[in-house]
């Protein structure tokens, strides 16, 4: 993988928003299917190479069938070290911030008790990281919902390509801008 190569232990990928239910039938059934064949084809191969993989989102829309595969890729590549693959499927950051806030209020916690650690550990991302940088590819100059909280402090950088497209060569481009910038997190 490109991206362990070049130092990025954690990525996550914005494959399917909880918005993209609304495209026309036969684009949602095409990536849907896309989607399947990467859990049935490729799984094995992340597993060889010792990379985690997890699946972000309200995970329940999907059929029996994806449902059953993620948690199969879930549960084979939990204990892998070398690397962490997110995929966010029918994802959306408010969606993932109001689950956490749900989560939390179960708890029972007194206002005062609930801090930016709580909310962390209620995230899709509990446990990892926040990006450092956030790559958006296809000319938008936008995040559309992808990682609000944890983007926070996130270098972001846009690329007019769209994510096919995206090649080696520009992910060593993003990656020698974002060594560029001087990050203070609001120091």
């Amino acid at each position: 993988m490109i991206c362990l190569e070049k130092g990025v232990k954690f990525l996550t990928v914005f494959a399917f928003s909880a918005e993209n239910w609304n495209r026309p039938r036969k684009e949602v059934d095409f990536l849907v299917r896309l989607f399947e064949d990467v859990l049935r084809n490729e799984i094995e191969e992340l597993h060889e190479k010792n990379i985690c993989v997890r699946f972000l989102g309200r995970l329940e829309k999907f059929s029996k069938t994806i449902r059953k595969l993620m948690k199969e890729a879930v549960e084979l590549t939990k204990n892998n070290t070398k690397g962490v693959l997110n995929i966010a499927v029918n994802y959306g950051g408010r969606a993932e911030i109001l689950d956490a806030v749900r989560n939390i209020i179960g708890m029972k916690l007194a206002p005062a008790q609930v801090s930016e650690e709580v909310i962390n550990r209620h995230l899709y991302t509990q446990g990892e990281p926040d990006p450092d940088f956030i790559i958006r590819t296809s000319g938008e100059l936008r995040l559309s919902g992808f990682l609000p909280w944890q983007g926070v402090y996130s270098e972001l950088i846009f690329v007019k390509k769209h994510w096919p497209d995206f090649t080696e060569k520009d992910l060593d481009e993003a990656i020698e801008e974002y060594y560029r910038r001087q990050r203070r997190f609001g120091k």
